[in-house]
């Protein structure tokens, strides 16, 4: 390949990738308060309703192992199911984590039947910390224990409008 052709390559591969990292996402409205989350895992995104309305679509990370329903601990998949945004932990070593109430009664019966563990600890939060640079990179691959990740600027706006005792929906 003459090395003009590869020069020229490089450089749109490196305008592509930074323009994928820092082009600009419209935000959400000062005050904007959403009441439902809904996460399809099979198109990797995360939405904030408000009634029917979707509000703002996020693209997201989700367990290493994402297919199918979380049925014990360490399987590293992502639930499925209707559960609750019920805590939020600020200090977080995921920049910011918003808890989602997994396991349900359900989710403890089909792991007490299967004799394991269901697992816990499931949160929607932001890049490891220390490693935000990162950003949409992220989304190239599934990389959590089984959690909801987003870029820490995407966190801090979803922590802005989600409260604590809105509904998540994680779809198939």
């Amino acid at each position: 390949m003459p090395r003009k052709l590869v020069i020229v390559t490089a450089v749109l591969v490196v305008a592509g990738l930074a323009a994928y990292q820092f082009w600009p996402q419209e935000p959400l409205p000062p005050g904007t308060r959403a009441d439902r989350v809904v996460v399809h895992k099979g198109r990797r995104t995360l939405t904030l309703m408000q009634g029917a309305t979707p509000l703002k679509t996020y693209r997201v990370s989700l367990g290493a192992n994402p297919t199918g329903r979380k049925t014990q601990e360490g399987d590293e998949r992502t639930p499925e199911g209707s559960y609750v945004l019920d805590s939020r932990n600020p200090q977080s070593r995921f920049h910011l984590s918003i808890h989602i109430s997994y396991p349900n009664a359900v989710d403890v019966e089909a792991a007490r039947r299967a004799g394991v563990r269901p697992g816990g600890a499931i949160m929607i939060h932001g890049i490891q910390n220390g490693l935000g640079w990162i950003g949409r990179f992220h989304r190239f691959w599934d990389w959590t224990d089984g959690c909801i990740a987003v870029t820490n600027s995407e966190i801090e706006e979803i922590w802005r409008a989600v409260p604590d005792g809105t509904p998540i929906e994680i779809r198939p």
